[in-house]
């Protein structure tokens, strides 16, 4: 019997599956907030909240351990690492580190949400897609 063992498959195979939500936990963290349908937005609450976890902690074992739940692409913008302020271009005055997602994760969302005992994200409903009439959602950090 397959009790309390519910698991969002979205009706792909497990590497598949688990590559999609990697993707989109990455652009969650990158962009704030993406489009998608909803069952993927369902799928991808829990996996993006649980990555947050690892953030406040911020020790080197959580940032090893969200690294495997995410892909760490640069933005193209720098980061003071210290501060936490982004910049658009390199400072002359200042020692910055390109801004990855890792440390966008660990630096900006994880002391945001350090006082917050859940609930991460957020799900709107969204008009249903042109093409295909699929239930569109709008997962959002909060």
């Amino acid at each position: 019997m397959r009790h309390q063992t519910k698991k969002h498959t979205l009706g792909k195979a497990q590497d598949q599956r688990e590559a999609l939500l990697r993707s989109l936990a990455t652009e969650l963290f990158m962009h704030g907030e993406i489009k998608t349908t909803m069952a993927r937005a369902k799928a991808l609450k829990p996996y993006a909240e649980e990555i947050i976890t690892f953030a406040k902690k911020g020790d080197l074992n959580s940032r090893r351990q969200a690294a495997k739940y995410i892909f760490d692409k640069e933005t193209g913008k720098y980061m003071d690492l210290a501060t936490g302020e982004v910049f658009d271009a390199p400072q002359a005055d200042k020692k910055l580190a390109a801004e990855t997602v890792l440390r966008k994760l660990f630096v900006v969302i994880g002391k945001k949400y350090s006082n917050r005992e859940g609930g991460y994200t957020r799900i709107y409903r969204l008009p249903p897609r042109r093409g295909d009439a699929s239930e569109m959602a709008l997962i959002q950090l909060v």
